[in-house]
């Protein structure tokens, strides 16, 4: 069986225990791939190629940082077929879905932020008469970043669009479950300029992200997952002081007054709880509907339940 590897300094790097884990599709439970576990040393070394580019790369233009990232999103662009049909092997999501939103909107964002990267500017204050106040901003440095199963490469490319633009490096690991992707943004990334170690690939578990968010060179913790995971991880990075950013499970409510369009209010609850299976932050959980409205709407909910397939 083919085995990949983590990605690391622009290119595929074996590791040295020879420890791995499958991913299976989750429509059939069939193997796709074998998957090389980081360890500690492949954290090591993909944290020391992102802390060896971050000086060049926070140096870069913003101008270039901007034309390489706006390269990247037009050959997400021009590959959205090839990237939906792994996303969908990988995640078990509906084709229609990965095809029109997973790869599209992540990389909308990745233009975006390229096209802010120019607009970053410090701020001079006036403390007249003698006096003023200059704010620089600068790159923090390296940034971990580390994704749910839910939308794997969208995710991947809202953490490490921004964190790019603003000259930092990233290290990102992907849920174990959902490893494919991001090896394949890391690879657009290398073909649209991105210099070896600005965006690293560790793959792994609870252990490959706990040596990750709590490595004393990663600058700042990005994590998309569980409330739980999202402690260990503000744990990890309290010891040092790392700056955090948590993307944490929400439940969201949905509330039907009796003068609401009763085919929008079902649309928009059928939607709400049946999208991506219900596998979606933004999940609403919860329906209140109004006493004058709550028999029929029921009623019809059962009925268009029964319908979906």
């Amino acid at each position: 069986m083919f085995q990949l590897k983590n990605y690391i300094n622009g290119e595929y790097v074996s590791n040295q225990d020879g420890a791995t884990f499958e991913t299976r599709h989750p429509g059939n439970d069939k193997k796709i791939w074998e998957i090389e576990v980081a360890g500690q040393h492949e954290v090591d070394s993909a944290v020391k190629a992102a802390s060896e580019a971050f000086e060049a790369w926070s140096q870069t233009p913003a101008a270039l940082r901007g034309e390489i990232l706006r390269r990247a999103a037009g050959l997400l662009r021009e590959r959205n077929q090839e990237l939906a049909e792994l996303e969908t092997l990988d995640t078990g999501k509906p084709i229609s879905e990965t095809n029109a939103v997973d790869i599209a909107t992540g990389a909308d964002v990745i233009e975006y932020f390229a096209g802010v990267a120019q607009s970053i500017h410090g701020q001079h204050v006036d403390l007249s008469p003698e006096a003023f106040a200059m704010v620089r901003r600068e790159s923090i440095g390296v940034c971990a970043g580390i994704g749910a199963w839910n939308y794997p490469i969208q995710i991947a490319m809202w953490k490490s669009g921004p964190a790019l633009a603003c000259g930092n490096t990233m290290v990102f690991k992907p849920a174990e479950q959902t490893p494919l992707t991001a090896l394949k943004l890391a690879e657009i990334y290398s073909e649209a300029g991105l210099p070896p170690g600005v965006f690293n690939v560790v793959q792994g578990a609870r252990d490959t992200g706990a040596a990750l968010g709590s490595h004393p060179d990663v600058a700042k913790v990005t994590l998309t997952g569980s409330v739980e995971t999202g402690k260990v991880v503000l744990a990890h990075a309290a010891r040092d002081l790392k700056k955090v950013t948590l993307e944490l499970g929400g439940k969201s409510p949905i509330i039907i007054f009796g003068d609401a369009d009763i085919e929008n209010a079902l649309n928009a609850a059928l939607v709400a709880n049946f999208y991506s299976s219900g596998q979606v932050c933004s999940n609403g959980t919860r329906v209140f509907v109004q006493d004058a409205l709550y028999g029929e709407f029921v009623d019809r909910l059962k009925e268009r339940t029964r319908a979906i397939r």
